[in-house]
């Protein structure tokens, strides 16, 4: 059986905390993120309702005077 260095595996233990800390930034800015997005997809959607409103008014005005 090898022996463990006391020094080196301190380090590893703070990388693995400097990791941790890592990751929960991470997963805080990813939430952010999909909050961004699931707004940004509301306003798309209401984008795409003006603007098919817009596509049938014109359609039915160009119908309407031939």
């Amino acid at each position: 059986m090898t022996d463990i260095d006391p020094v080196k595996f301190g380090l590893l233990i703070g990388q693995v905390k400097t990791l941790e800390a890592q990751v929960s930034e991470l997963q805080s800015d990813i939430k952010q993120l999909l909050a961004l997005a699931n707004k940004s997809k509301g306003s798309f959607m209401a984008g795409m309702m003006l603007a098919s409103i817009f596509g049938a008014g014109v359609t039915w005005t160009i119908n309407f005077f031939r």
